[in-house]
């Protein structure tokens, strides 16, 4: 199957960082505000320059929105511009492209247990409240302009999360009576470009969809095995021990196999991949 023409926009960050390394860039345009070295690269800000934004556009299967802003890297007050980079991509977006957002399991806030895409949203933070309204001004956007939107629920990415990527010396975990650690859904860098790759290519897709290797992986285990060291503190009663994404509807779409969500192998593909990507 031959990959559609696709604009990635947001590629300067750590998951288009990773693409950039794993796709085949033939058929692929990479957003940036600032020109950088290598192939494929476009010049454009997406908030900025909305007519530059069409044209970089222009001829594209579908676009990829990576953009956005991320907890922690800026005041909660710009979170807002996960809205509007949604709006710019779907307005530079002709009728019939396919766009995929970049949202995120924080919209699902504290729900505890095994987490479908029907199940409402429920954020808590800052992040997840903006994700779940980019969502619904996407959806909006794409029934009135005639273009296919899908809302990418993430998980953590193994490298490029707060445990693997933000670990320290020093490092503490919370720890539950049982001596076991926070079980989350979690997907490794390869297999993230795997599964966005096959989606893209895929000939339809629903307007939410969890991206998530199947099951969950405790944090210390993941910890455990790069052999970095964390020290066990008592989980706060308000923590949650297993929140887990629902990955059938993704699983009808991409392979996804158990090896997918084994610690050894997310850590292996991290350390040859992402580990070097800030």
């Amino acid at each position: 199957m031959q990959f559609p023409k696709t604009i990635v926009l947001g590629a300067t960050g750590r998951i288009g960082m990773i693409l950039r390394k794993c796709w085949d860039q033939r058929a692929i345009s990479w957003q940036t505000r600032k020109p950088r070295a290598g192939a494929g690269w476009v010049v454009v800000d997406p908030l900025g320059e909305p007519e530059a934004l069409k044209r970089a556009a222009d001829g594209c299967a579908a676009i990829l929105c990576l953009a956005g802003v991320v907890p922690g890297r800026s005041g909660a007050g710009a979170m807002a511009d996960n809205i509007a980079l949604a709006e710019a991509t779907l307005r530079a977006a002709a009728p019939g492209t396919r766009v995929l957002l970049a949202s995120s399991a924080a919209v699902y806030g504290a729900t505890p247990g095994l987490l479908h895409e029907d199940c409402p949203p429920a954020p808590l933070s800052d992040y997840g409240r903006a994700k779940a309204a980019m969502e619904r001004r996407g959806a909006e956007l794409g029934a009135a302009r005639g273009v296919a939107v899908t809302a990418l629920r993430i998980g953590n990415v193994a490298g490029v999360d707060a445990i693997l990527g933000g670990w320290a010396p020093g490092f503490r975990l919370d720890q539950f009576a049982d001596g076991r650690t926070p079980r989350r859904s979690y997907i490794g860098v390869q297999t993230l470009a795997s599964v966005l790759h096959d989606l893209i290519a895929a000939p339809d897709l629903p307007g939410v969809l969890n991206v998530a290797a199947p099951g969950g992986i405790e944090m210390g285990a993941l910890l455990d095995a790069a052999n970095l060291g964390w020290t066990p503190r008592a989980a706060p009663d308000t923590a949650i021990a297993d929140v887990q994404l629902c990955t059938d509807r993704l699983a009808g779409i991409t392979g996804l196999e158990a090896a997918d969500n084994e610690a050894a192998g997310m850590v292996e593909q991290w350390r040859k991949t992402g580990s070097d990507i800030g």
